[in-house]
């Protein structure tokens, strides 16, 4: 069901030529994702997952295939109005933290609050500094934290943030398995509460409880796993 959904990708491939050669990075997907889910994908490296997320974030084109972001076919646009769906309506939590590097911590949020021409809330941005343990580098820059500290700050941004669509490369790579538990329990909770709907890239299949549904990629190839 695409109905009223965030995100859905239709009959979307993915292939590049290397070498000389035709590789097939995504085969035919159809996808969907609704407010308020939060779904894992899972899979071996190199079988598709990362070029799901930056085709299901606008970062790159499908070779065949539509990706409709909030009723919109986001393959469609201009480079302008594609960056503008992306500013208001995606939010990336990746590997490498995409922080501002001259900006502390605490004005990385207040960013969001100037582009998006909202009143700051100093409550919710307090709060989520505490559960992500956070609130003593408010005013650090980016090249004073570890990268663990830089991960949990980007997690920040992103649930302080109005993006609807959260997509999430291994969040909790740089994390300890405790701080791993309660940043997804977190994403889990703010998915749930504010209606995002989020999808977690994640190898830790402990963390799979957390989740409404779990997908598996192989070869390019995306199914919904069963769950127990």
């Amino acid at each position: 069901m695409t109905k009223n959904a965030v995100l859905a990708l239709k009959n979307v491939s993915r292939e590049y030529i290397q070498a000389g050669q035709k590789l097939t990075a995504l085969q035919q997907v159809d996808f969907s994702i609704h407010p308020g889910e939060f779904i894992a994908i899972i899979g071996p490296s190199g079988s598709g997952k990362s070029t799901f997320l930056t085709i299901a974030g606008g970062l790159q084109n499908p070779s065949t295939g539509s990706v409709i972001i909030g009723g919109t076919d986001i393959t469609k646009l201009s480079v302008k109005e594609l960056s503008r769906v992306r500013l208001s309506e995606v939010g990336f939590i990746l590997q490498a933290s995409n922080l501002v590097p001259y900006l502390t911590v605490e004005k990385q949020l207040q960013l969001i609050d100037r582009v998006s021409r909202r009143k700051e809330d100093a409550n919710v941005m307090t709060g989520l500094f505490n559960v992500l343990s956070i609130e003593r580098l408010r005013k650090k820059y980016p090249t004073d934290l570890s990268g663990g500290e830089r991960q949990r700050v980007a997690i920040a941004k992103v649930l302080y943030g109005t993006s609807s669509l959260i997509l999430a490369d291994e969040p909790t790579a740089s994390l300890d398995t405790k701080k791993a538990f309660e940043v997804v329990e977190l994403l889990a909770k703010e998915t749930h509460e504010r209606g995002k709907a989020t999808i977690m890239v994640t190898h830790d299949e402990r963390l799979l409880k957390y989740c409404d549904a779990v997908y598996e990629m192989r070869d390019g190839r995306l199914t919904r796993r069963r769950m127990s």
